[in-house]
Order: C-alpha cells, then sequence, then structure tokens
C-alpha cells in the first residue's frame, strides 16, 4: 500500500524552489506589477497545476424507440474534467463522466487532442482512471489530505459547460463530509469547499496554494450556494492504485437487502448494545454468504466482528477487500434473542450488492 501511494506521489514532481510560501507571497519579482498575497497565491497554484488539467469529451451509447419501431442506436455527448498524475499518461476524473463511454477524447492543456482508453472506474467513490498515449506530458503533484485545515485557500480548475481551463478559489468549509455516490454507498472523508463548481468541473483537481492537488472535484449541491465537493486526495491515491493494477476496486459482499429499523429500548438495554438501530433483513441474493451463514428473514443486524453496526453505511464501511473468504461474526437480534453466526463474505459482483 505504501509502495503503491508512493509511485502515484513521486517526489521528482515536488517544486524546487527554496522559499517558504511567505517569502514566496512577499516578494514581487523586478518589474512586476504589486500584487496581493491573495492574487499571488490563485496564481501561483493555478500556473503549476494549469498544464496537467485535461478536458474530456465522451460520447455516450443511448437508444431510443418510436411507437412500434425498433429501437435505434443513438449517441449523447458529454464533457469533464481530469488531471494528468503519472509522466507515462494516467489520468484521474469521475466516474460518471467516462462511465460506459463509447469514446473518450482528452485536450491537454496545449491543444492536442488524443483517444483515451478507460482503466477502470468506481462507482463507489465516483472516480475513474483513464490512459493516453502521448509525449511530454505534465504530472500533478499529489498532496496529502492529512494537511488540509479548514479555512485555507484552495482552488479549482476545471473546463465548466465547455468554457476550458477555468480557474474558480475559495476555502475550505469542512472536512470529513460525507455525500452519496450513484451506487447508493456512502462516500466517507469528502471536503467540502465554497470555490465555485458547475457542471463540466466533475474530475477537475482541487490544489492548494502551493498547487499540489488534495481533492478531485466531484459534486456540487445545485440549490444552494458555495456547497461543492472534492473525494480526499487520500482515497483518490487507494482508489487510482486498485484501477492501475485490477482495473477495479474490490469489496466484499454478503447478499442481502435491507433497510434501517431502531431497536426495542429494551433489548438495547438487556444486552447493552452499543448501538439504538440496526438492519432489518429483508431478502437474499440466491446462495448469498447471508442465506448460507444462516441468517433470516427478519433478523436485525446489529454487528460485525466486534464492530457496531446501526444501518447499512456502517456495514459499507466494514465490507472491505480484507474481508473477501475470510470468516466473519455477524451479531443479529432475532426476535429477542442474540445469536452470531459465522458468515464468509464473497467478492462483491454488483454495485449495490451489501
Amino acid at each position: 500500500m505504501q509502495q503503491e501511494i508512493e509511485l502515484l506521489s513521486d517526489e521528482r514532481f515536488q517544486s524546487e524552489d527554496p522559499r517558504t510560501p511567505g517569502e514566496y507571497l512577499a516578494h514581487s519579482e523586478p518589474g512586476e506589477e504589486p500584487m496581493d498575497a491573495y492574487s499571488r497565491a490563485v496564481i501561483t497554484a493555478a500556473e503549476k497545476v494549469s498544464p496537467s488539467v485535461v478536458y474530456i469529451g465522451v460520447q455516450q451509447p443511448i437508444r431510443s424507440r418510436r411507437g412500434n419501431a425498433p429501437r435505434m442506436p443513438q449517441e449523447a455527448r458529454g464533457s469533464g474534467s481530469g488531471f494528468i498524475f503519472t509522466p507515462d499518461g494516467f489520468i484521474l476524473t469521475n466516474s460518471h463522466v467516462v462511465h460506459g463511454a463509447k469514446r473518450i477524447e482528452v485536450t491537454v492543456s496545449d491543444g492536442r487532442k488524443y483517444e483515451a482508453d478507460l482503466i477502470g472506474d468506481d462507482t463507489d467513490t465516483d472516480l475513474a482512471v483513464i490512459r493516453i498515449n502521448a509525449p511530454n506530458l505534465v504530472p500533478a503533484y499529489l498532496g496529502d489530505a492529512q494537511k488540509i485545515r479548514v479555512g485555507q485557500l484552495v482552488v479549482a480548475i476545471g473546463n465548466p459547460y465547455g468554457f476550458q481551463y477555468t480557474v474558480t478559489a475559495g476555502v475550505v468549509s469542512a472536512l470529513g463530509r460525507s455525500l452519496r455516490a450513484q451506487s447508493g454507498r456512502l462516500m466517507d472523508d469528502v471536503i467540502q469547499t465554497d470555490a465555485a463548481l458547475n457542471p463540466g468541473n466533475s474530475g477537475g483537481p482541487l490544489v492548494n496554494s502551493r498547487g499540489e492537488v488534495i481533492g478531485v472535484n466531484t459534486a456540487m449541491i445545485l440549490p444552494a450556494q458555495g456547497i461543492c465537493f472534492a473525494t480526499s486526495i487520500d482515497t483518490a491515491k487507494f482508489v487510482a492504485s486498485r484501477l492501475i493494477r485490477d482495473g477495479r476496486v474490490s469489496r466484499s459482499y454478503i447478499g442481502l437487502a435491507g433497510q434501517n429499523v431502531p431497536l426495542p429500548r429494551r433489548i438495547v438495554r438487556y444486552y447493552n448494545l452499543a448501538v439504538e438501530s440496526g438492519i432489518l433483513v429483508l431478502s437474499f441474493e440466491d446462495s448469498s454468504p447471508a442465506r448460507n451463514a444462516g441468517l433470516l428473514m427478519g433478523d436485525v443486524i446489529v454487528g460485525l466482528d466486534n464492530h457496531p453496526v446501526a444501518g447499512i453505511d456502517d456495514l459499507h464501511k466494514l465490507l472491505t477487500e480484507d474481508r473477501i473468504g475470510r470468516k466473519s461474526i455477524l451479531v443479529v437480534i432475532r426476535r429477542t434473542d442474540k445469536l452470531s453466526l459465522e458468515v464468509i463474505p464473497e467478492e462483491s459482483r454488483s454495485r449495490t450488492s451489501k
């Protein structure tokens, strides 16, 4: 894991400028117009990362039906943003930008156009990796999400509404937000920012004042003003390394459908449970790990391997790759009894399995 992350954030791409940010911002070069520190910070960040930002155009196959006539194949066009993160042409973007695309075309900062191959996409984190075969590419430097602070300056670069290489700036509004992915899973450790995002910004970089990528722009709240989100770069590093290695991100599943329900207060007190709600089992997939473990419809799941489970999102977080094929213990409430059942999760076969 450490080796994979180091591969994606090679020290060769760091700035060699020995000046501190304060020294850099406080002085203008000879002959330059005096400029405030905020403007210089935004300009510096934008100039550093802009050569790595790309415009992504996609063609999506669609079908339509007119009356009783057979379906006629058609194409829909879309666009988004991305950024080069290795010298050999790997590009990070959003899954919803390229998922299911028939053709992907990438325009780099100097106007060159290349057809791209989809390496893999992960709908659960809304991240994807594509690749182009092109010379003289400039990779962005990937930063460290652990160093992000609320209130710090951030710059977003993308292609909103087809206006290529648009720069917006703002601050980190909050950290550790959760956001629902299109697959239904909850994305954790999402960065909230007020740097303006619009359709077409998806997949572009969110960078700090040093020009280091700290997030992948992914969503905005349409009715709101100044509430936008980016996937943490630490999540992006992990997902990208798995997509490059395997073409997918493996997760485990136990094959059931359920809903969150509150637990009777007397059950919580009697068994001294750490949660006051659980997952009511409604149905199973055929020959699923959950069915094979002896789970019954009507059972309420409240724990997995000594971890409390208050709802579906908690179970999703626990069903990670390292549980595939490994015996785990499900804690369930069956009527008034507390039971421990052995389950062996399998590799997830669909986007919505749990």
